[in-house]
């Protein structure tokens, strides 16, 4: 049987599922608490001009081309295109992972890509939770020892950390799992694993890849209530997806075609939600006129 180390699996772990992350970045930390205070007041993402080029001179090709886009806390998008449309290219910058060739990645103000290397990771922590279309789970780690891997590199008590990933495994409706093995459980619920690990810190942002793109059309739909619900508890999420069932789950469209945005179109149930809600119009006019839509339902 194999080790069950969990430094040796959270380096499995980083290695799979964020790979552009540096282990021994992964395994430090870097004065987090000025990002927690940050989050606290987080209110916008904000993509100025984003471009993405690859190759140089005549073979270069742009996956992102000129992007601009404006997110508010709390929102729920779905980004949509075809294959080579620069989906996930545009996810992973927005994942502090990509650089872009040129223009800025602005939360809270806050240039992401003029930061350095160990400070982006600290923002990864902090502020976003991950989900990708494989659930890169441990084989040989239980759910709960799952679920605990981002947290091998908080600095909190064991007891703490369990009872963080008790609250996640709950959330997402895994009671009664916490000791099975990847194997004992079904594809649905390997994917509320992955989503669980992805929210145990209590991030402000999830980015999700294709998160159903490996599960049945019953299972999908219960993956997409459980984001709709975490949305609806504040959490800001950014679901890149081929599925159009998958996107009207969203508040939000935004279309990529060559790597330019094509139309970006607040839903009205959305804005119905927002006024209701904040007791104030979302998105204001010039926002509306920006993003080169009106909400049409």
């Amino acid at each position: 049987m194999k080790s069950r180390n969990f430094a040796e699996a959270y380096k499995w772990y980083a290695a799979q599922a964020i790979p552009q992350i540096d282990s021994e970045i992964a395994e430090s930390r870097y004065g987090g608490t000025g990002w927690k205070l940050m989050r606290s007041y987080m209110s916008y993402i904000v993509a100025n001009n984003l471009v993405k080029e690859y190759g140089e001179d005549e073979t270069v090709i742009s996956a992102i081309d000129g992007i601009n886009f404006q997110i508010e806390e709390g929102e729920f998008v779905g980004i949509m295109g075809e294959s080579g449309a620069g989906k996930s290219t545009l996810l992973g910058m927005m994942g502090a992972m990509n650089a872009p060739t040129s223009g800025s990645f602005i939360v809270d103000d806050i240039d992401i890509y003029s930061l350095s290397q160990e400070q982006r990771a600290d923002f990864r922590r902090e502020f976003l939770g991950f989900v990708f279309q494989s659930f890169h789970l441990v084989p040989y780690l239980t759910v709960i020892e799952n679920i605990m891997l981002p947290l091998a590199i908080v600095k909190a008590g064991k007891k703490k950390k369990r009872a963080m990933a008790e609250a996640a495994m709950n959330q997402v409706g895994l009671s009664g799992k916490a000791h099975r093995l990847p194997n004992q459980i079904s594809g649905g619920e390997k994917e509320r694993v992955a989503i669980a690990r992805s929210i145990v810190n209590e991030p402000p942002v999830l980015l999700a890849d294709e998160p159903t793109g490996n599960l049945d059309t019953k299972t999908t739909h219960e993956i997409m209530k459980l984001l709709l619900r975490l949305n609806d508890e504040g959490m800001t999420i950014v679901l890149v997806t081929h599925s159009p069932d998958c996107a009207s789950y969203a508040r939000r469209i935004m279309r990529l075609a060559d790597g330019k945005l094509v139309d970006d179109n607040v839903k009205l149930r959305s804005l119905k939600r927002w006024q209701k809600k904040e007791k104030e119009p979302f998105p204001n006019q010039n926002q509306v006129l920006l993003a080169g839509s009106l909400p049409t339902g």
